[in-house]
This record gives C-alpha cells, sequence and structure tokens, in this order.
C-alpha cells in the first residue's frame, strides 16, 4: 500500500577480503559460544594489512584522522600491528567490552594483572587449547614437586636442573628455586609454565 511517507534505509557495501573474496558469514559469530571474545580479537589482530583500513572504517567509530595515523605507523613499521591492534581492540570492545583484549594480554604479553582480573569461565577460554594439568596443592607442595607430579615432563635431574636455569615460569614470573612453594595469586589458581606448557592448579 502507498502512503506517501518518506522511509530511508540503510545499506552497506559487501565486506571482502584484501584479494576481493566475501567475507566468509561464518567467519566470525557475535555470539560468544561460537568464537569466543579472544578469537574475535585474535581474528582481527590477524588480518592482512590490505584490509586494515578498510575495516577500521568499516566497522569502528574512530575518527578518519586516528585511522590515518595509525594506518601510517603500520606502514612505517609493520610488524607492531600500530592498525591492527587498535581494530582488534575496538571491534571487540563493542561486542564484547574489554574481556577480548583482556584475554590476549593474559596469555601472549605475562601480563599478571590480567589474569588477576579474569573469571574461572575466561581462564578456561584462554587456556583451552594449551596442554594443562589440574594439581591440588598441598602443603608443602614445592615447584619441583609439581613439575614432577605433571604429566609430559621430563623426569630424573633433568627437571631439577631446568628449574634451576629459569624454564618454569609462576604465575607469570621466573623462577629458579626448585625448593619453592607456588603460592594461588589468580583467584585460587596457581598457573605453572614449564617452556610452553601450562599447568593451572
Amino acid at each position: 500500500m502507498v502512503t506517501e511517507q518518506e522511509v530511508y534505509g540503510l545499506t552497506l557495501p559487501l565486506v571482502a577480503s584484501s584479494v576481493l573474496d566475501k567475507l566468509e558469514k561464518t567467519a566470525v559469530w557475535l555470539n560468544r559460544v561460537k568464537t569466543s571474545p579472544f578469537d574475535l580479537y585474535q581474528f582481527f589482530l590477524r588480518q592482512p594489512d590490505s584490509s586494515v583500513e578498510w575495516y577500521l572504517k568499516l566497522f569502528t567509530f574512530l575518527p578518519l584522522a586516528e585511522v590515518e595515523r595509525v594506518m601510517e605507523q603500520q606502514r612505517q613499521e609493520p610488524g607492531k600491528r600500530a592498525a591492527n591492534k587498535p581494530l582488534a581492540a575496538e571491534v571487540t570492545k563493542l561486542v564484547h567490552d574489554n574481556e577480548g583484549k583482556r584475554c590476549t594480554n593474559a596469555r601472549y604479553h605475562s601480563n599478571l594483572q590480567a589474569l588477576e582480573q579474569m573469571r574461572d569461565a575466561e581462564l578456561q577460554e584462554v587456556f583451552r587449547d594449551a596442554p594443562f594439568h589440574e594439581l591440588l596443592l598441598e602443603p608443602g607442595t614445592t615447584i619441583l614437586d609439581a613439575c614432577r607430579r605433571a604429566e609430559d615432563i621430563p623426569r630424573g635431574p633433568k627437571v631439577y636442573r631446568m628449574v634451576s636455569e629459569g624454564a618454569v615460569w609462576i604465575n607469570h614470573s621466573k623462577t629458579d628455586s626448585p625448593e619453592q612453594t607456588p603460592r594461588p595469586k589468580i583467584k585460587g589458581h596457581t598457573v605453572v609454565r614449564m617452556k610452553l606448557r601450562l599447568a593451572q592448579s
């Protein structure tokens, strides 16, 4: 039925990759069950330079002057991802607040403060694809005891030497004392990292 009233619509161009391929509908989801805040942040952090500027203008509310500034930094020092980081942060913040950035800082940047702020569900989400073991730290349990009880860690004198040489990190702090007793700092958790291994108790 024609009402002769003015109506308005909003259209957006097709979102495409840097090679003009249509971005798949299932590449990322806003539903955290299908795409976690951490994975959403990582998705945009990994976007190629050729797509970043377009995505910044399309998916964020950053002023154009700020977009130009970070893109110039990106062109001068591509390895620092000066444009990818605000892209990932802004998109994730719009969808999930600051959770994705916090999870990334906890996992990749040895940020103890970020770990302390995370809920149990976030900790499990961030480290879900990393080998881990849950151990009950009874009174008097030392770093050496915990490492020996965890699976996939060398047994015998080698583990003592590895701890002494600084191969073990406790709550993102390097330790070289096998007889040290770890103390939970992260909501009752102690995160022990050995080389690329993680142990959570």
